[in-house]
């Protein structure tokens, strides 16, 4: 739990995803064409990735855990929950907020 708490805290977006994973390359898309440059830890890439998702299961109590998205350090959740922060209109003040976009 500790690798991924430091890790999350790193940059103003991170995002916890699986190589193979559609759904993990939806949100990092969506990111990326919001302007968006968040870090990107592929669990299936990382030596600690087991411990990790492991980490992650517990925090947002589903498996599987990926993606798994912080903004400014605080764990927002997986696919269903930046989607309906964007369709709601809070998804870009909320990155505002935590320094991802200067616009």
């Amino acid at each position: 739990m500790d690798k991924v708490m430091k890790l999350a805290v790193q940059r103003a977006v991170v995002i916890f995803s699986m190589s193979s994973c559609c759904m993990c390359h939806t949100v990092i898309r969506l990111f990326h064409e919001l302007g968006v440059n968040p870090s990107v830890y592929e669990l299936d890439e990382d030596p600690k990735g087991r411990e990790m998702e492991r980490a992650l299961v517990k925090l947002l109590g589903r498996s599987p855990p990926v993606p798994a998205v912080f903004i400014g350090g605080k764990l927002i959740g997986s696919t269903d929950k930046i989607m309906s922060l964007h369709l709601s209109g809070d998804l870009i003040p909320m990155l505002r907020n935590a320094g991802a976009l200067w616009v």
